[in-house]
């Protein structure tokens, strides 16, 4: 038995270092940096490329480089221009997505700047951005060019490199979680603050079932940007600072939503830092924040309820994982389509359960499940989530994503195979 084994682990390891082998040939270990503007309005929206920066950190994986989670509201695809093989894809959300089903993009037109980090490639390539249709969830193709690596257009200069200390150093990046906590809203006499609070996050973070059986899969990063003054803006009540990225409160309207539009000041913060997750830190005592798949996430610093909300927070971001609250108010319209299967992996309109946690149910559990005592500490098919009340269902009546109670199992489980994809392992 002990032979099967270990010929087994020397099979993986041989088809691992291959893999890595196709990446090498492939890409270099850096990252090509692709800002682009989507601009639209509740009846469409198009994209364009704003620059390319050739950035000099690749912390990503060198195996799964195909992401088979079809997560997110938009997807990157990298093609070999010689040969149309699809080399790299990445799913993500962005906040434009959300803007798009708000009042206010029923008569006003925007454009926003966005940006995604690829693996920088060794040769010419087709980039393709696709953006999922919310009426049927299929993703669609939005923008298509050709990318020639030794191109003049692509910028390669340095930024200014702020300050970064190592929380936490488990070795490669390449197979690690490389969480990034920026600082915005802390002054130059504040860096001090910032790193601890930073420290303060990470270890609330590993003290939270499943990140706590993975920390040893987890670099952990701090990156002071200065900001002029200290805070956030908080519009609603005509208070604005001057801050490194830009962040506010009253996204949307409304009052507890943090977010920045300003992609640009993230990326440039954190250039030449491996980042796989990013966890704006803001300077602030007031309750708030918010997170979008493979964008970022952010919240304050010193709410008491700060520790559980950066939890929330990075289930978004990190894992794709929906809201499962559905009382509180929001400032979308019909976010969800019912007639077909959300893309998260936490909620459902039970048009496709199947793909979902439909094998984690206790034997006998009834769908849709009653929220009695018999039912609510289990694992089910729980109406209400995705700020809707009626025809979607969530997994366990309380959990992180609704109320700040544990991470349920299917939950815990998505953010499991979300580590495993960054280690570079079968997920």
């Amino acid at each position: 038995m002990m032979r099967y084994l270990s010929l087994c682990a020397a099979f993986f390891l041989s088809l691992s270092v291959m893999a890595q082998e196709s990446f090498d040939s492939l890409f270099e270990r850096k990252s090509l940096r692709i800002d682009f503007t989507l601009s639209g309005n509740a009846d469409g929206q198009s994209a364009a490329i704003e620059q390319l920066r050739e950035e000099p950190a690749w912390g990503g994986p060198l195996v799964n480089l195909v992401d088979k989670f079809h997560y997110g509201g938009y997807y990157v695809h990298i093609y070999d221009k010689a040969s149309g093989e699809l080399i790299y894809s990445k799913g993500f959300n962005t906040l434009f997505e959300e803007w798009l089903t708000t009042d206010q993009a029923r008569t006003e037109t925007q454009a926003w700047t966005n940006s995604i980090s690829v693996p920088f490639p060794k040769r010419e390539i087709v980039f393709e951005l696709q953006a999922r249709d919310r009426k049927d969830m299929q993703l669609r193709p939005l923008l298509r060019m050709d990318i020639q690596p030794n191109s003049i257009y692509i910028d390669r200069g340095a930024l200014k490199e702020n300050p970064v200390t190592r929380l936490l150093d488990n070795g490669d990046s390449n197979g690690k979680v490389d969480l990034v906590f920026l600082a915005e809203g802390y002054t130059a006499d504040e860096q001090d603050k910032f790193v601890a609070d930073a420290r303060r996050f990470m270890e609330a973070l590993f003290r939270t079932a499943p990140f706590t059986e993975h920390k040893a899969d987890f670099n952990v990063w701090a990156v002071g940007a200065c900001s002029e003054e200290s805070g956030t803006d908080i519009s609603g009540e005509g208070i604005f600072k001057n801050t490194a990225l830009n962040s506010g409160f009253y996204t949307f309207g409304i009052d507890r939503y943090l977010t920045t539009r300003d992609m640009r000041s993230i990326r440039n913060a954190i250039w030449n830092v491996p980042a796989d997750a990013v966890f704006i830190l803001i300077n602030s005592e007031k309750y708030g924040g918010g997170g979008m798949y493979n964008f970022y996430a952010c919240g304050t610093a010193d709410h008491p309820k700060t520790p559980v909300v950066f939890t929330h927070e990075l289930g978004h971001s990190f894992a794709g994982l929906a809201d499962e609250y559905f009382s509180s108010e929001v400032a979308y319209n019909d976010f969800y389509n019912l007639s077909v299967e959300p893309w998260e992996p936490n909620i459902t309109t039970l048009v496709d359960f199947g793909s979902k946690w439909k094998e984690l149910l206790p034997e006998g559990t009834p769908v849709p499940t009653p929220t009695d005592p018999a039912y609510t500490d289990k694992c089910g098919v729980f109406e209400g989530g995705g700020y809707v009340a009626k025809g979607i269902y969530r997994p366990m009546d309380h959990c992180m994503m609704r109320d700040y109670a544990p991470f349920c199992p299917a939950c815990s489980r998505a953010i499991v195979r979300m580590i495993n994809y960054y280690c570079d392992r079968e997920y």
